[in-house]
């Protein structure tokens, strides 16, 4: 994998300061998709004691879809939550609760058809399941073009200056060398940043 990013002068170059931790074994798509909606907008420390809250009302073990579909929206809040995300966790309940057959078949599925499955949650957007594909699923070769860590890196490493449109364009162009590693890729760009 080092050997194949390495053909890119740029990936070299940070491969040789920048060490990433991939996970080793798939994570739980219910729980990782609860998570996000908590965190969504919100720094790791508020998001991590939100969902902390969020837990504390089942024991501190994620709630069946069934037990957290049956709760109401002003409860929900009660953890801190705002009512619109009380309601995207309701929805990601439902849809677990009405397709527990499918959870099995996500390993089988591509990572586009997975994003489309889970995409048609209210409240669960594209870079959403990218994260979960990556993080969840451990799969190698996502390439999240919109989020803003792997813009900033790109801009920074790459000496890009197109904007808009074309920045994404000319991203995307630069991950095509990475495949089938572009979530390792993506791994080395978020850890760059934090180097000084």
């Amino acid at each position: 994998m080092k050997k194949h990013l390495s053909a890119d002068p740029v990936m070299k170059e940070l491969l040789q300061t920048v060490t990433v931790e991939i996970p080793e074994r798939p994570g739980n798509i219910y729980e990782a998709l609860l998570r996000a909606i908590v965190g969504q907008q919100l720094s790791g420390k508020a998001a991590a004691t939100i969902y902390s809250r969020f837990l504390d009302r089942y024991a501190g073990v994620v709630p069946e879809p069934s037990v957290l579909r049956s709760e109401e929206i002003d409860d929900l809040r009660s953890a801190g939550l705002s009512r619109q995300k009380a309601s995207y966790l309701l929805n990601v309940a439902a849809y677990f609760e009405n397709n527990s057959h499918l959870i099995a078949d996500y390993h089988e599925l591509s990572d586009e058809d997975i994003i489309q499955e889970l995409t048609s949650i209210k409240g669960v957007g594209r870079w959403t399941v990218e994260m979960i594909l990556m993080f969840t699923l451990n799969r190698p070769d996502v390439f999240p073009v919109d989020d803003l860590g792997i813009r900033n890196a790109m801009l920074k490493h790459y000496s890009l200056r197109e904007e808009g449109r074309e920045l994404k364009r000319k991203m995307v162009e630069i991950a095509e060398q990475w495949r089938p590693y572009r979530s390792y890729a993506s791994y080395v760009l978020w850890r760059s940043l934090d180097q000084k």
